[in-house]
């Protein structure tokens, strides 16, 4: 098996600024730092760090800002962000309180905090938990967005998203793209003659076949994510709507349940398969597996090149496509699980000017772009068309998004049911149960 060494280096030197909506100028350079799945940190106030000389806030009486952010002090998305606070400071005299809450933090602590009336201004997260899981809690951005003329430069299909999960009405603004795929070892593809991405089932069957007769594990996951590939396939035969139906209200006598059922069975049954699908825990598939060079494919997100950069190396060439289309399926590869983390500013904000002009500093232009850079992640800044050269092949696929699925394309619907779905998906990938098994375990449960 082959395996790529060492990790993929992106340059740090930022390019001359855009201008951001509310604000200019270029930020010092911050260097990268890697991923990490810390215990939660919280951030010092702007102003205490204007003290440490960290930032060159000016004493006037602009007012002041308390932000919560899913993200730690020491990920690259943090350190973008603090760099865009301190930019905003020092231009407008607005303090900023931002609390780095890490994504435990947030999605445990936020919605309390603000039941009890805790003075926060705005904060982000992902875009459905934020529309969805909190959505009472957010200010209509329509007003905001048009005073400032925020769209002129926006990603136009994930503001549409931004709306259509906010009911209809801007409620949240979208930063760090995202997009749900497979992504793939193109050295791999190349060594086992698979010269174009599949588009079809029967493309990707195909595909599987020549990998793993070229000695290569043609697809991995774990149980982060294999949820997904139920959802994937499910939505592609039924489309979302349908799907969600199902799982909400346990009708897996559904033909397209037994369906899915027996295309996964019959991938399981020709070994396309990891070994140790079945007892992968994440991060195992994209780690040991995908990185390592020894497994071709793995349905993730755009994230997936920047969290195992240092494992596959910089010679590792990434390829990514769109969940394939099946036979007399509703959708094709152009439906997925698109979207970003996205800011919001509390309804009871009383500095919600202030807010949004951070939101601008943040999403646009220069900060927008050291972002990208930094995370080796998607632009949200329509005038930011150079990406990361690590994520380019997802560019060609998040182009072609037109209709957008939720997370898991329907399958974690039911929040009951989702371990259920997980832990028999992962025994029929792994071959320890048939596809009449996998759906008579989904209705023992639901009863």
């Amino acid at each position: 098996m082959k395996r790529k060494v060492l990790a993929l280096a992106l340059t740090a030197a930022m390019a001359a600024s855009l201008t951001a909506c509310g604000g200019g100028g270029t930020a010092e350079t911050t260097k990268a730092a890697e991923t990490t799945k810390a215990a939660e940190t919280t951030a010092a106030p702007a102003e205490t760090k204007a003290a440490e000389g960290e930032a060159d806030a000016p004493a006037g009486d602009g007012g002041s800002l308390v932000y919560w952010s899913m993200w730690e002090a020491t990920e690259p998305q943090g350190q973008a962000i603090q760099a865009a606070v301190d930019k905003f400071t020092a231009d407008t005299g607005v303090a900023v309180d931002l609390q780095f809450k890490g994504r435990t933090g947030i999605r445990e602590g936020l919605q309390p905090a603000l039941d009890a009336g805790t003075n926060i201004d705005m904060f982000d997260e992902d875009i459905d938990r934020v529309n969805t899981v909190w959505g009472n809690y957010l200010m209509d951005l329509e007003e905001l967005a048009k005073g400032a003329d925020y769209e002129a430069n926006a990603n136009a299909g994930l503001m549409a998203a931004c709306r259509e999960v906010g009911g209809g009405t801007l409620k949240s603004i979208p930063y760090q793209p995202n997009v749900f795929a497979f992504f793939y070892n193109q050295a791999i593809f190349d060594e086992a003659g698979v010269t174009a991405v599949p588009t079809t089932w029967a493309e990707l069957d195909a595909a599987c076949a020549k990998i793993k007769d070229a000695g290569y594990t043609p697809i991995t996951c774990d149980d982060a994510y294999i949820t997904c590939m139920f959802g994937y396939h499910m939505s592609r035969l039924v489309g979302e709507p349908k799907t969600e139906e199902i799982v909400k209200g346990g009708l897996w006598d559904d033909a397209s349940v037994k369906a899915t059922a027996d295309a996964y069975a019959d991938f399981a049954a020709k070994g396309y398969f990891s070994e140790t699908i079945a007892s992968n825990v994440w991060p195992a598939g994209q780690n040991q597996e995908l990185a390592m060079g020894t497994a071709a494919m793995y349905l993730n997100g755009s994230w997936l090149p920047n969290e195992v950069k240092d494992m596959a190396g910089d010679d590792f060439k990434w390829g990514c496509f769109s969940y394939p289309a099946v036979d007399g399926g509703t959708d094709g590869p152009e439906a997925a699980n698109y979207g970003a983390q996205v800011l919001a500013i509390n309804k009871d904000s009383k500095n919600a000017e202030n807010a949004f002009k951070l939101i601008c500093y943040i999403t646009q232009g220069e900060f927008d772009k050291q972002l990208s850079e930094m995370s080796i992640g998607i632009p949200a800044d329509s005038r930011n068309t150079e990406w990361p050269a690590l994520i380019s092949c997802v560019k060609p696929v998040m182009d072609s998004m037109t209709t957008r699925y939720p997370w898991a394309a329907g399958a974690e619907a039911n929040a009951d049911m989702t371990p259920i779905i997980k832990e028999n998906f992962l025994k029929l990938c792994g071959g320890s149960i048939d596809a009449q098994g996998f759906v008579d375990a989904l209705k023992v449960a639901g009863k």
